[in-house]
């Protein structure tokens, strides 16, 4: 389990352990405006998400990550290797589109999902997947 664990995307780890201060803490109230997937070519996704409430891009990846980790799931895989993210905010919605590859076995690179892990963690901080 503790090789599983160690997948988890550094983006999730710095959105949970961002230090903020009480002001920020309570005002965090995101509104996650839904996923949309196309599947470009057999195993790449593209995932375009929008939010409000962002505080910052962390955020947003976060929320890419867990989409993805569901959508992997979903196709019966057990991983997914994050490619290109691009994010932006415009009028306080924020914005990404990004791409990954998912698998049924640990992919190469070096920025790649446990999708059961992710999902998991997604659920304990009330961040929705696909």
């Amino acid at each position: 389990m503790m090789a599983r664990a160690a997948l988890i995307s550094p983006l999730l780890l710095a959105a949970c352990g961002a230090q903020v201060s009480g002001d920020q803490a309570m005002s965090f109230a995101p509104d996650y405006r839904g996923v949309e997937t196309s599947l470009l070519d057999g195993d790449l996704v593209q995932f375009d998400v929008s939010m409000t409430g962002a505080r910052n891009q962390a955020d947003v990846d976060a929320y890419v990550e867990c989409a993805a980790a569901q959508y992997a799931l979903i196709r019966g895989y057990g991983f997914a290797r994050h490619l290109r993210t691009n994010v932006y905010e415009e009028g306080g919605v924020w914005r990404a589109d990004a791409v990954y590859t998912i698998s049924p076995s640990l992919p190469r690179g070096l920025r790649k999902l446990d999708a059961e892990v992710v999902v998991a963690h997604c659920a304990e901080n009330g961040i929705p997947t696909v």
